[in-house]
């Protein structure tokens, strides 16, 4: 199990970068990461593939990279 998440977090233009988290989003898409670059590289990358492209000026990604949680 990748010890790190990929999250892309699309939020509204509206939406101040900082005030960006997986409560104000719009979508919150999620993948696994084998290292912190990879993390940064595909989460525009998974955005995209959910249908969310740099073109829509009306949103933007905002990528974050967690540590996966041990369940337990």
């Amino acid at each position: 199990m990748n010890p790190i998440l990929v999250v892309a977090l699309v939020c509204a233009s509206t939406v101040q970068v900082p005030d960006c988290s997986r409560e104000t989003a719009l979508d919150v898409v999620v993948g696994p990461a084998h290292t912190l670059q990879e993390c940064l590289i595909q989460g525009p990358v998974l955005a995209a593939s959910a249908g969310h492209t740099p073109s829509d000026t009306k949103t933007y990604v905002k990528t974050r990279c967690e540590q996966r949680r041990n369940g337990g």
